[in-house]
């Protein structure tokens, strides 16, 4: 009985796909913190960039 167990624990089949897995998810969990933390930095960024582009554009329209 207890070799059964022992031998359970020894088994390496998985592992590797496992530890992948943790790592891929360790990732995707620091990319959301960061989203979550700069996310009104991110926001304000591309709103300057926007009111940039339309502001530059609304002055080189040929069509006025």
């Amino acid at each position: 009985m207890f070799t059964k167990l022992i031998n359970l624990f020894k088994e390496e089949k998985g592992q590797g796909m496992t530890e992948y897995g943790l790592i891929l998810g360790l990732i995707a969990l620091a990319v959301i913190a960061a989203l979550f933390t700069m996310g009104g930095a991110i926001e304000e960024k591309f709103q300057e960039i926007i009111s940039g582009i339309t502001n530059n554009n609304a002055g080189n329209n040929p069509n006025n």
